[in-house]
């Protein structure tokens, strides 16, 4: 058995080691800008669903408001590039900035709204979302209900739109192995035991507001560094586009579906519902594509209630001799 699980690690590495070299050169292939387009969508949904999980899947505090934080970072983005003009380092260096910004208007939100538990937590989480929204429309300094033009690099589109690719791409890895490794840290076994019971791991030395505290403002920044990127890919945005609620609830959805127990879930849940939703609404009337959506998490709930990864660990236990 010692030299099984060299083997299996060795093949894992291996395998991560070619899909990552495959989607580094796959924009430079010349391949349709529909595909360079998707998996762009895709790298921005796992990178915010896998932060979301912080949060919501190891500390069980159900956020319905990240779209704001997504937004404040493009929006943040975009004034940064305008202050300092416009550029192809510029455009890509003002998202960090703008994920500070997003980490910090989470803090400020987060000290009061953290205190709440539950359904109330989550009501508040949506209502902040609706809030943001409104106020960026009514203020003439971004834009208002025009929103705002963002220049672009000064590189050919198809240039400028690759390495924008690579940006989310390197976004999403960096997220993935910073939510990981919190997942086998002191600080992940915290927000783990917030969510079984906040009382007793208290009274275990847990200090359960801080621990909070931090998962939610690291759980913004992501999110907002993507909104960032997300501003320079779109060079337009609008309150209503990037501070679209639905986007918030997608968000929880992909994480859940996958299960938020491990940092595994909300990547399949964001890969696989972003593949279905985009066959959906290829070749499904979008009506028929809402129904089948809505159904097919309807399903996922009843039978898989802990999201896919642990339905299918559970399958495995079952039928694994003993």
């Amino acid at each position: 058995m010692a030299s099984v699980c060299p083997t299996k690690t060795a093949k894992k590495v291996v395998g991560i080691a070619l899909l990552s070299a495959i989607l580094l050169v796959f924009p430079w292939l010349g391949p349709p800008v529909y595909f360079i387009s998707f998996l762009y969508t895709v790298f921005m949904f796992v990178c915010m669903a896998s932060a979301w999980n912080l949060i919501g899947g190891y500390a069980g505090y159900l956020s319905f408001g990240h779209a704001a934080f997504f937004g404040t970072g493009a929006y943040a983005a975009a004034m940064l590039t305008k202050a300092v003009g416009p550029g192809t380092a510029s455009n890509l260096l003002c998202s960090i900035p703008s994920g500070l910004v997003a980490a910090v208007i989470a803090l400020v939100v987060g000290y009061p709204c953290l205190k709440l538990r539950g359904p109330y937590f989550a009501v508040i989480t949506l209502c902040f979302a609706f809030v943001v929204q409104l106020s960026v429309q009514n203020l003439g300094v971004l834009g208002g209900p025009d929103g705002l033009w963002i220049k672009g690099m000064d590189l050919p589109v198809e240039t400028g739109r690759s390495i924008l690719y690579e940006s989310m791409l390197l976004l999403m890895a960096i997220t993935i192995l910073v939510v990981e490794r919190i997942e086998h840290s002191k600080f992940g076994a915290g927000l783990r035991a917030i969510k079984q019971d906040e009382e007793v791991a208290q009274t275990m030395a847990v200090n359960a507001p801080r621990l909070k505290m931090g998962a939610f403002a690291l759980s913004a920044f992501f999110p907002g560094v993507a909104g960032g990127l997300h501003a320079s890919y779109l060079t337009y945005i609008h309150p209503t586009i990037v501070f679209d609620v639905n986007m918030s609830i997608l968000i929880v959805l992909m994480a859940l579906f996958g299960g938020g127990a491990s940092w595994l879930g909300p990547v399949v849940g964001a890969v696989l519902l972003s593949f279905i939703n985009e066959l959906l609404s290829t070749f499904v009337k979008a009506e028929l594509a809402r129904i089948i959506y809505g159904s097919l998490f309807i399903v996922v709930i009843i039978f898989m209630p802990n999201g896919i990864m642990e339905f299918i660990r559970k399958r495995k236990q079952t039928g694994s001799p003993h």
